[in-house]
């Protein structure tokens, strides 16, 4: 049997036609220029009003890490662009003059002019000298902030989803997952990242599209509060990243560095940063190749080689003193194998099932066109315009022989090319007047969704058209029932038909779906931050029309206060809003109208038990938070925070079989209550460091209203469960120290706790709970509890595959299940595993004590010295050495999730980098 062709590729005439809805607009603004950031401009003077001519200013915000210093020019004027909104510290020094330092806070893209005064040394005069900013901040809205200098030093596990990665390590509330994937607060992936105000709110992780490059990155901020009313769709984080700009630098600046580590993984990196007072380019590429590039279901690697290439280029252009224009380009392209299973490798070859190792590849290409348009209207207005086209081509590869896609979890092999292209524009306007910040602002967004799946049965058990005498399915054909053995064989009652034809075991072919439609999304806002002494109030509200396979409008207040205590550096918060959730995109159709395809249907039925027809709305969410900030003498600063959210339609994801292709699928309502803090370290001697710990619980109720599928062996019921995303706690360590004398030598460790994802088909014994999913392992087919021969509770692993019980880590009364060897039932009380946790006999509840991935604690180290070897003032060269999982912890993300399957941590790994700067 061979690969059959893709049938209906997605055409690129929505592309095209999104190309030029928007061409219009950017030639007409090609002649003006842009900034989405904030903007400082200043003069420094001595205390007499003189000019100083070349003093040094420096920008710096302790708890960020973030710090920048520039030249003034000979008539003493400093211009700082392109910064994060925060607070700062603004310092400036000069021959012979005391130095001077200011607090300033950068919250909208309107220019701030801050002079700053220095007085002759030993002179009476007085000058600004404040105190180093609290760490502290008055925003009522919880978040974190990461500049570049944390960034450059984290270990993290590779370049092709290292931005998830660092979001994971340095923010509260994030439980990790598999191939980058992070669930923010107790939701799935519900995460929108804004870079340099371009929304992105699909899915971003290895295997549903490439991100952002982390080498594009200046600095993010991380918003865990509830959002202003500028941010909307997916809200549980808002990750708002500031690209790296080369506007200011006026020699060319960049690096070029190489890298080689374990499972042949290989890293070439180059980027340049030029420009000058008004024009700048940053540009970046790099490829990746690896023998493990995406987390495997097993701990020893098959069938997992991957590659990645990318490219990103901002440039920034002012051409007057009143407008001025960015534009981000960026295209990736990543090529990687499925991997497999020990029973798809090997496992089913030996029993004779299929006739090779199962080879599944995927393609995703994405493109990036997105142009800024800044305006100064006034000294304290400023105005932003910018249309955006994002595209992502996904293109999944079945077998060459589709039957050798034949697994313990896919009775299907599956073809897939979809695309999803968003078009749109945004516009805003931030308007300082007095204590208040003002911001209007709206966002017209068309998504594009093609999708199109090429599909065949590849177990000859899923539709058999006969039964043998013990009832269970017969490898003959519809027509011999009764002809070769009356006796022998029955009629399967539960054949179908409709998918005869599309039986690959029995001789069919491949049956082919296409679905498409147009998603459309328009918001309008404002905002306002009023500061009134040591109070500080957010007002917005937002208003959210969404045109998809649903209509839906709905208004959204937020709303949020604090006030700080500035004798004791405390900061007292409350916030709360009110949003829209709208159903994921990728694969939104198949989820939405498969069941009324009469084959989808079919198949879903035969591998799912029903398929009913179920369109999705899009939900509303409530959330409430409550937090502090507390500044501990000058160098350290604690946070906490208490949420609450509850959601009326919550979304989650399933998946076909083994395979990347997952869908949307839709819940009644989730509760998600928890709390979460950190604690940041400024520079102390040279040692910083950042904790984060988060305890939230997902709590989702039945019955499934939306998607086809189902994920809860209670489905019908309107029990609640927690979903599979799922953690009582995780934290996160990240230790940095440079040494004093020579600070470009550094060691970094990052210590990651996680108590484990709930794995709900982790097998347990329950044969009497009324909201418990162990109950297809615990009785009979007529629903009497299991005993083994001495009358003890007996749990049924039939329907697990030796390797799924290795993967999980089963033993037996003392006997661990081996890849080749399994058990057809174990006593319950004899069950264990040191990697999933078993809940007690009677005792599991898909509420309040389901099973879980057991905890792990990771470890991982860095080592370096950018400055290794400097050969002028202007070129170095720099060398670091990167340990992942330095235990080499045996470890699980997940087990048999419905929504990813099984995936084992990363494996200790070792690379070694050397880097050449300028």
């Amino acid at each position: 049997m061979q690969r059959s062709g893709f049938f209906r590729f997605a055409s690129p005439s929505q592309l095209h036609r999104a190309l030029l809805a928007v061409a219009p607009i950017t030639l007409a603004m090609a002649a003006v220029a842009q900034s989405t950031s904030g903007v400082i401009a200043g003069t420094a003077k001595d205390s007499t009003g003189a000019l100083v001519p070349n003093a040094t200013v420096t920008l710096q915000n302790r708890g960020s890490g973030y710090s920048r210093t520039v030249t003034a020019d000979a008539a003493g004027r400093f211009t700082f662009t392109n910064i994060p909104f925060d607070e700062y510290q603004l310092s400036a020094m000069g021959a012979g003059l005391q130095a001077s330092a200011k607090r300033v806070r950068v919250s909208s893209a309107v220019p701030l002019a801050v002079d700053v005064t220095l007085a002759v040394v030993g002179s009476s005069t007085t000058v600004d000298v404040e105190a180093t900013p609290d760490l502290t901040e008055s925003d009522p809205t919880f978040h974190t902030d990461v500049d570049r200098a944390m960034i450059s030093h984290l270990p993290t596990e590779g370049a092709s989803s290292e931005l998830s990665s660092i979001v994971t390590q340095l923010t509260p509330g994030v439980a990790a997952d598999s191939n980058g994937l992070l669930h923010g607060l107790g939701d799935h992936n519900e995460v929108s990242f804004s870079v340099d105000g371009q929304p992105i709110t699909d899915q971003q992780s290895k295997v549903f599209s490439n991100q952002l490059p982390a080498d594009a990155v200046q600095s993010f901020e991380v918003i865990e509060g509830a959002p202003p009313a500028e941010y909307g769709d997916k809200t549980s984080l808002v990750v708002v990243v500031t690209t790296r700009s080369g506007q200011g630098i006026t020699k060319p600046t960049g690096e070029v560095s190489f890298s080689y580590g374990s499972f042949g993984t290989s890293h070439l990196l180059a980027n340049m940063a030029w420009g000058g007072p008004k024009w700048g380019n940053f540009i970046t590429g790099s490829g990746l190749e690896s023998g493990r590039f995406l987390d495997a279901p097993e701990f020893v690697v098959y069938h997992d080689k991957g590659n990645e290439e990318n490219f990103f280029d901002r440039i920034d252009g002012q051409f007057s003193d009143v407008s001025s224009m960015h534009l981000n380009l960026q295209y990736t392209r990543s090529l990687f194998q499925t991997p497999n299973s020990y029973d798809t490798q090997y496992g089913f070859q030996q029993q004779g099932l299929t006739t090779g190792a199962t080879d599944q590849r995927s393609k995703i290409e994405t493109y990036l066109f997105a142009p800024t348009y800044t305006r100064v209207l006034s000294s304290a207005a400023v105005l932003n315009f910018a249309p955006y086209i994002r595209h992502d081509s996904y293109r999944y590869l079945p077998s060459a022989n589709l039957l050798n896609d034949l697994g313990p979890i896919q009775q299907e092999s599956v073809g897939q090319q979809r695309s999803l292209t968003n078009a749109g524009v945004r516009s805003d306007v931030s308007w300082t007047l007095g204590h208040n910040s003002l911001k209007f602002g709206g966002m017209y967004q068309q998504t594009f969704l093609r999708e199109n799946d090429v599909l065949g049965l590849v177990d000859s058990n899923l539709n058999a058209p006969c039964l043998d005498v013990n009832g269970n399915p017969a490898n003959v054909g519809p027509n011999q029932c009764a002809t070769v053995n009356a006796s022998s064989f029955s009629a399967n009652p539960n054949y179908s038909p409709v998918l005869a034809p599309y039986d690959l075991t029995r001789g069919g072919g491949t049956y082919i779906w296409h679905g498409q439609t147009d998603v459309k999304q328009l918001a309008l806002y404002a905002q306002d931050q009023l500061t009134a002494g040591n109070w500080q109030f957010n007002f917005g509200v937002r208003g959210d029309f969404y045109n998809g396979l649903a209509i839906d409008r709905q208004p959204e207040p937020r709303a949020g206060l604090s006030y700080n205590v500035k004798k004791t550096g405390t900061v007292l918060r409350l916030s709360y809003a009110r949003t829209q959730e709208t159903p994921f995109n990728e694969n939104l159709v198949l989820s939405a109208h498969g069941c009324l395809d009469p084959v989808l249907n079919a198949v879903f039925t035969a591998t799912a038990g029903y398929c009913n027809p179920a369109p999705f709305r899009p939900g509303f969410r409530n959330e409430f938070h409550a937090g502090f900030s507390q500044a501990i003498g000058s160098h350290l600063v604690v946070n906490g925070e208490w949420i609450s959210k509850y959601t009326h339609n919550g979304y989650d994801f399933s998946v076909l079989g083994a395979t990347p292709i997952t869908f949307p699928i839709e819940w009644h309502n989730s509760k998600i209550p928890g709390y979460t803090a950190s604690a940041t370290l400024a520079d102390v001697k040279g040692l910083t460091a950042r904790v984060v710990f988060s305890s939230v619980a997902a709590r989702f109720f039945n019955p499934q209203i939306g998607g086809v599928g189902a994920t809860v062996a209670t489905g019908g019921s309107t029990l609640p469960f927690r979903i599979d995303h799922d953690e009582r706690a995780n934290a996160s360590t990240f230790i940095e120290y440079r040494v004093p004398r020579h600070k470009n030598l550094y060691y970094s460790l990052n210590w990651r706790y996680d108590s484990g994802l709930v794995a709900g088909s982790v097998p347990c014994y329950n044969a009497t709970g009324a909201n418990s999913g162990c109950t297809g392992f615990s009785t009979d087919a007529n629903g009497n509890p299991l005993v083994n021969a001495s009358g003890q509770p007996l749990i049924n692993l039939s329907s697990l595959t030796a390797d799924e019980q290795f993967q999980a880590g089963l033993t037996c009364d003392g006997v661990r299940a081996t890849q080749t060897q399994g058990f057809t039932g174990c006593d319950a009380a004899g069950l264990t595993s040191k990697l999933v946790s078993i809940p007690g006999i009677n005792q599991e509840d898909d509420d309040h004590n389901p099973p879980r991935i057991s905890q792990r604690n990771l470890f991982d180290m860095e080592m370096g010295d950018d400055d290794l070897v400097h050969f002028s003032d202007r070129y170095h060269l720099g060398a670091r050495l990167t340990a992942v999982n330095v235990t080499n912890k045996y470890a699980l993300y997940n087990f048999l999730s419905t929504f990813s399957g099984t995936h084992y941590v990363t494996p200790r790994t070792v690379t070694g980098e050397i880097a050449f700067r300028f």
